[in-house]
């Protein structure tokens, strides 16, 4: 059970394969979604704190 004004964060959408050009890019689709993964999961660790301090039972996935 959450609140609606601490909703859990959504991770990210993982790219597809055929969304890379496999050229080289600076910052590759790939790249992009591994730091936004590691947003997501820091997000998600402080967002679990809230709710156990809350004294709600979180399922994680």
């Amino acid at each position: 059970m959450t609140t609606p004004a601490d909703p859990r964060p959504i991770p990210p959408e993982k790219p597809l394969p055929m969304d890379c050009c496999d050229s080289g890019c600076e910052r590759c689709v790939s790249d992009i979604y591994e730091e936004e993964l590691e947003q997501y999961r820091a997000l998600l660790v402080a967002w679990e704190a809230r709710q156990a301090d809350r004294g709600l039972n979180v399922l994680r996935d």
